[in-house]
Parts: C-alpha cells; sequence; structure tokens
C-alpha cells in the first residue's frame, strides 16, 4: 500500500514552521487517539499515521532527509527506529503533556504542588434583613475549618524532620510509563504529586500540617448586596496541606422578605390602600421608608386603583456606588364594608346623581358591550 505523503497526512505545507506542525499534529492526534474512539480501527490507523508523519517532521535531520528523498529516505532500515518510521516514544513526551487532559491521561496542571496543596474552599450561608442590606453590616461568623499545624509549622514532619524526597518518582510528582507506541506521564499515586513524603509524621496533625479548628472572624457586608450575592475571602477557606496556600471562604447572603417592601434589583415597591374618598377628593399621605424615615405623596383627586408614584433615589443603594435605586409607592382603592345607616344612605344620594362623565372607564365598557350584542 502507497504511504500518504506526510505533509498531506498533517494538512500543512512544506514551508510549515515546527509550532504549525506541532500544532496540526496535536489536533489529528487528540481527534483520533484510541482513548477517545475504543475499538475504531480507522481512527486507531489514523492516529498511527499521523504520529509517524509527526516523528519525521517534527525532527529537523529527518525532515531534511524526507524533504530530499521521499519516503525511501527511510526504506529498508535507513533511519528507522521504534515501531514506527523515524518514532521513538521519547520523542513525543513533551506534546502528550501538552494534551494528555484532554483525553484522561493525566496533565502537568495537576502535578504541580501548588494546585494539589491547595486548601480546600467553603461556604456560609448568612441571612440578613432588608435593613440590614440596605445600611451594610459587620458581623463576627463562627465556622468550623482546618488551621496550619503549630507544632509542625505545616509541612507534616516531627519538629526537627524535614519530608523526604518521594522514592517512587524521585521528587518529580508525576511518572511516565510506556504504553504500546507511545509515553504516559500521570500523577505519582505515593505522594500524590507532591514530591516528597512524610518519613517522620508530627504527631499532633498526623502527618497532614493542618488540624481542625473552630475560627471567628468578623466579615463586611457592603450596602446593597441582594439575596444570593457571593462575597468571597481570599485565604479564609481550609489550611492546605503541608503549607500549602489556603482556600477561599465564600459567603452566600439570603436577604429576608420583608413585610412592607418589595425588591426588585435596586427599586423598592410598597403597596398603600387609600379609601374611596380620599382616591376621589384627593388626599396627602405619610409613608415609611426603608431607611427608617418618612415621605409624603400627594394624592390627586380621582386616582385610580392601582396608579404608581415613584419616589426617586429612595430605593435600595447600589453596590460600591454612591447613588441609590427609587421606590415606586402603588395606590389601592378599598371598597368599604360593613356600612352604617347613614353611609348607605349617602351612598345612595350619591348613586342617584352620578352622570357618565364621573366614571369614564364604565362608559367605554358598556359601549363596547353594546356593539357586541348587537352583533
Amino acid at each position: 500500500m502507497t504511504k500518504r505523503d506526510y505533509y498531506d497526512v498533517l494538512g500543512v505545507n512544506k514551508n510549515a514552521s515546527p509550532d504549525e506542525i506541532k500544532s496540526a499534529y496535536r489536533k489529528l492526534a487528540v481527534k483520533h487517539h484510541p482513548d477517545k474512539n475504543p475499538g475504531n480501527k480507522s481512527a486507531e490507523d489514523k492516529f498511527k499515521e499521523a504520529s509517524e508523519a509527526y516523528g519525521i517532521l517534527s525532527d529537523k535531520s529527518k525532515k531534511e532527509n524526507y524533504d530530499n528523498f521521499g519516503h525511501a529516505a527511510f526504506e529498508n532500515g535507513g533511519g528507522r527506529q521504534g515501531g514506527f518510521g523515524g518514532f521513538s516514544g521519547a520523542d513525543f513526551s513533551d506534546i502528550f503533556e501538552d494534551f494528555f487532559g484532554d483525553f484522561g491521561g493525566g496533565s502537568r496542571s495537576r502535578g504541580r504542588r501548588s494546585s494539589n496543596n491547595r486548601g480546600s474552599d467553603l461556604r456560609y450561608d448568612l441571612s440578613i434583613t432588608l435593613e440590614e442590606a440596605y445600611k451594610g453590616k459587620k458581623q463576627d461568623i463562627k465556622f468550623s475549618t482546618t488551621e496550619k499545624c503549630d507544632t509542625c509549622k505545616g509541612n507534616g514532619s516531627k519538629p526537627g524532620h524535614s519530608p523526604d524526597r518521594c522514592s517512587y518518582c524521585g521528587g518529580n510528582g508525576k511518572i511516565r510509563s510506556n504504553q504500546g507506541f507511545f509515553t504516559v506521564q500521570q500523577t505519582c499515586p505515593q505522594c500524590n504529586g507532591n514530591g516528597e513524603e512524610i518519613t517522620n509524621p508530627c504527631n499532633d496533625c498526623n502527618g497532614q500540617g493542618k488540624k481542625q479548628a473552630s475560627k471567628k472572624i468578623s466579615v463586611t457586608i457592603p450596602k446593597g448586596v441582594d439575596d444570593g450575592t457571593r462575597i468571597r475571602l481570599a485565604g479564609k477557606g481550609e489550611a492546605g496541606n503541608r503549607g500549602g496556600t489556603a482556600g477561599d471562604l465564600y459567603l452566600f447572603i439570603n436577604v429576608n422578605s420583608h413585610d412592607l417592601f418589595k425588591r426588585s434589583d435596586e427599586n423598592l415597591f410598597f403597596e398603600f390602600p387609600i379609601s374611596i374618598a380620599d382616591a376621589a377628593l384627593g388626599t396627602t399621605i405619610e409613608i415609611p421608608t426603608i431607611d427608617g424615615g418618612k415621605a409624603k405623596i400627594k394624592i390627586p383627586d380621582g386616582t385610580q386603583s392601582g396608579k404608581q408614584f415613584r419616589l426617586k433615589g429612595k430605593g435600595m443603594p447600589f453596590m460600591r456606588r454612591g447613588d441609590f435605586g427609587d421606590l415606586y409607592v402603588q395606590v389601592k382603592t378599598e371598597v368599604p364594608i360593613y356600612l352604617n345607616k347613614q353611609q348607605k344612605e349617602l351612598l345612595e344620594k350619591f348613586r342617584e346623581i352620578e352622570n357618565e362623565k364621573s366614571n369614564p372607564s364604565i362608559k367605554k365598557f358598556f359601549q363596547k358591550a353594546k356593539s357586541f350584542w348587537k352583533s
């Protein structure tokens, strides 16, 4: 079977740079890797073909021979190494490290000590009132966590001792093994990527470098926080393993519902009941505001139920800004009940002298109804 041109296999031209060749191979390797295509013989053949092409074109000397003599440069054993023409597992270790994370072989980032030793993040749910969300507050919170062991200063070893280099990985934190035609790099299972072993563990923390503790800190809740706001407190989470970086503490704010005010973003809504007489004749009402004060609103005569009035700047503060949302007051006309004799007589008299101009909406409705009945 005639071999395809290596440049055609990778989809690059002869003037492609080493980075372009590597990038082209990486895409093909990720796409056709056997781990992603179990049992797919076609994908396996394409992976091997791409690997063979990359093994030649990524090597300056082999690439020069191939450019001059084509596949003949490697026939009859000429320049052949390993299972494929010009291919050896060591040639591919760097590129496999780049994309192992894509198909489950492990990644370099997982082998870094700073990542492995970082402490866990913590969550704390804090409930506050709407008034506290308006004003902001400082509050002490108490929670269970882990802190660095004072005895060993966080390194996990008895005082006077230090961690030893891992005997399994030689202190690299990762190991390599040959699997078929390529090299696999994985996090060391013995030291979990730390590169060190605790041979003389601290008696107080059993070699962990941290201990359980109850912690109390003061937190500041900024003005304007809303329900569901998340606040990150860097480094206030659990201590890291063997002196690693501490995790973070996340405050999740729950703003309790209010008896009077409803909130939407930075705006507040307030419903105020008024009598029929006040709605018809007009009046001035006094309402509470979230800051603990009062505000007056003039209700003009003929105000309909559901009419909304806006009080600018009387809503909630914007977080980390100096301005405020608005307060919207909606009036709701209440129909009187349990009328006495005099009230009924007055309303009967009022009904007798009502005219259509007094109730334009009623007039419009009956006009539409009459048109509907005629049709």
